[in-house]
């Protein structure tokens, strides 16, 4: 219980700048996914002397939280394929266990380039092809759609374990692209199954004692506000709301990644 009461600790100020960053992260994070890349960013600045995995961990509190919330109500208005989804969900969380267990062979340094070059195709298609995920653009076979999604939950859940931000904007894109969703359902079904990843880091963390609970659970109000504001208006916008969303997000991510990469090559 003392754990709660050490958030008394930090500055006002700094909660209240935590707490807003939360919500905005909980907003985004509901539309498209990528709610991550305003949460973690803040949680390294303002507690820049706990080890990273602490971060991670309490992050993982409030986001799970949040993200629970925006799925119970996609639950209430989008109509799913249980089985479909039952089985994504079940390649995801084993990829991303996978994944989780390489992180230590694999350098994701490496990596980056190449997520940059997808995150530049994936904005330039999307953005071109407007009529993209505004309607249901292909009418796979129950057997292809099985076969699609299993291979959607693997290669993503892997990068989710093994690497994590902008996974739910590659979920998204490739339930768009490959099994013809709009995007109001492809952010449903990313929902659902970036809860079953999530869960399993979650527990993993918690195991090992990295997160602070009191900032985790103040963050995760907030988060869960910004969540269920966020798919609120997403369900009353629609598919062109969340594709405009969708294109700031990954343009965020293109920035993001790119400023990572320079760095690291002035530093050789």
């Amino acid at each position: 219980m003392n754990e709660l009461f050490l958030t008394l600790e930090y500055p006002v100020y700094l909660l209240v700048f935590l707490c807003f960053l939360a919500f905005a992260a909980g907003f985004i994070d509901a539309v498209v996914g990528g709610g991550g890349l305003i949460q973690v960013p803040a949680l390294l600045i303002a507690f820049s002397n706990l080890p990273v995995p602490t971060i991670f961990g309490t992050n993982k509190i409030a986001a799970l939280s949040g993200t629970l919330f925006a799925t119970y109500r996609y639950t209430k208005k989008i109509r799913f394929d249980y089985l479909l989804l039952f089985t994504i969900c079940v390649f995801a969380f084993i990829a991303s266990l996978l994944g989780a267990q390489t992180v230590s062979i694999i350098r994701t340094e490496v990596l980056k380039p190449a997520i940059l070059v997808i995150l530049i195709v994936m904005a330039v298609y999307v953005y071109q092809k407007k009529e993209l995920g505004t309607t249901q653009t292909k009418v796979l076979s129950f057997r292809k759609q099985m076969i699609t999604g299993s291979l959607i939950g693997i290669v993503v859940g892997f990068y989710d374990g093994l690497f994590g931000p902008g996974t739910g904007s590659f979920f998204i894109l490739s339930f768009v692209f490959f099994m013809g969703f709009e995007f109001l359902k492809a952010s449903a079904y990313a929902k659902v199954i970036n809860c079953c990843t999530g869960i399993s880091a979650l527990i993993i963390f918690i195991k090992q004692g990295y997160y602070l609970l009191g900032v985790g659970l103040l963050l995760a109000f907030f988060n869960i506000i910004g969540n269920i504001a966020g798919s609120r208006m997403a369900l009353k916008k629609g598919n062109g709301f969340v594709r405009k969303i969708f294109l700031i997000v990954v343009s965020i991510m293109i920035i993001r990644y790119g400023y990572d990469i320079s760095t690291e090559y002035f530093k050789l």
